[in-house]
């Protein structure tokens, strides 16, 4: 029996989704920004696909979206695009419970003199808006707030924080790469500069990206060249990609409600399956929380002796796929970052376990999953019982 639930690492393209990519590749191949009629019919896809994923987040005008490489390069080009404009170092404010697409590049600022504030968050990852409106300087120049924690679920309370930097006149960027297909998304309504999400996360194409630029705000490019994209990301635009993550963002809008109904249900009975396990706690704010995210940390004495990355090794000898913390950080033997800002000490960072739903997982892979995890904590146990 196989069982994948990493979704939250990445999703399997849907079949209308590899279709369109392939459709795409063989018939309308041509360089979007070429005069002919193949760099017509090309532009006609990439509008096509704009327009598709602009209305996954309710952006109203299309040409806001600026498509990427991914996640990652949106969220850097969202950092970067705002604090390279500036001739001398400012101030910015994240949280601390950043993914590192946008703590990595943060940390490199630091080092070149900018100033950061990292905001703290609560035993459930959750930031205190308080926190944030008491470190906004006269020199802020931006807020960066992941929206859906990858490691642990937390949703932040994005429309607040975003309402107090605008109080001071600061630009505010919000990671919704784990948000974007899972969660109704609405730019206006959040009231959101910058946001960034991927195609990978909603079944679409890996590779292909997009950031969320509101009208009037600025950025400096990352890549110099012909100015596709509206001038922020040069580069010929990758049409067959791009084809696929509008057609994936179409789905999604079009399935999302009763999809995330499915998907909190299957989590909420995944959580009540393990409530009565010993050798686990739950992690995140069960409130707040992504509606397909399921994630433990280990108990002592298991934590100390046995690390989250064991447990995804022993789960995938029973055929079943998890992710301990977050997917980037996967083949780093090192306290997590994220579980260590809850207040997790070095032991129990370092026994963090994540379960993440979707289109496929059923009930009986929720029931199957939950028996042979506690199999193998109990067999663990039993082991270094054996060793004392």
């Amino acid at each position: 029996m196989q069982i994948y639930l990493d979704y939250s690492a990445t999703t399997p393209q849907r079949q209308e989704v590899a279709a369109k990519i392939q459709q795409v590749t063989s018939t309308q191949w041509g360089n979007a920004s070429s005069l002919h009629s193949w760099g017509e019919r090309a532009a006609l896809v990439l509008e096509e696909a704009r327009f598709q994923v602009s209305r996954l987040i309710n952006a109203s005008d299309p040409e806001t979206i600026a498509f990427t490489s991914g996640g990652t390069e949106a969220n850097n080009l969202a950092i970067f695009g705002i604090t390279r404009q500036y001739c001398q170092p400012q101030h910015l404010i994240i949280s601390s419970v950043e993914h590192s697409a946008i703590a990595e590049p943060v940390k490199l600022l630091e080092n070149w003199g900018w100033q950061v504030t990292r905001l703290g968050v609560n035993r459930q990852g959750r930031v205190d808006p308080r926190e944030l409106n008491a470190s906004l300087q006269g020199n802020t120049v931006l807020v960066s707030i992941i929206y859906g924690q990858s490691e642990v679920g937390t949703l932040q309370p994005i429309e607040d924080l975003a309402a107090i930097a605008h109080d001071r006149g600061v630009l505010f960027h919000t990671d919704a790469v784990q948000v974007a297909g899972r969660l109704p998304l609405d730019v206006k309504g959040l009231g959101v500069d910058l946001l960034s999400f991927s195609s990978h996360k909603l079944y679409g194409p890996q590779g292909i990206g997009a950031l969320y630029r509101g009208r009037g705000v600025e950025l400096m490019p990352l890549l110099l060249g012909g100015g596709q994209e509206s001038g922020v990301r040069s580069g010929t635009q990758a049409i067959s990609l791009i084809a696929g993550f509008g057609m994936a963002a179409d789905l999604a809008r079009k399935e999302l409600v009763e999809e995330r109904a499915r998907l909190r249900e299957l989590r909420d009975r995944f959580f009540e399956l393990l409530a009565d396990c010993p050798y686990l706690i739950p992690t995140g704010d069960r409130l707040h929380r992504l509606p397909h995210h399921v994630s433990f940390c280990l108990t002592p004495p298991l934590a100390g002796e046995v690390t989250g990355k064991a447990i995804v090794r022993q789960m995938n000898l029973a055929g079943i796929a998890i992710g301990a913390g977050s997917a980037c950080h996967s083949g780093k033997l090192s306290p997590s970052p994220i579980l260590k800002a809850m207040g997790y000490d070095d032991a129990m960072a370092l026994a963090g376990i994540r379960f993440s739903l979707g289109k496929e997982t059923t009930r009986e892979d929720i029931d199957w999953t939950a028996m042979v995890l506690k199999q193998i904590l109990e067999r663990l146990m039993a082991k270094m019982a054996v060793l004392r």
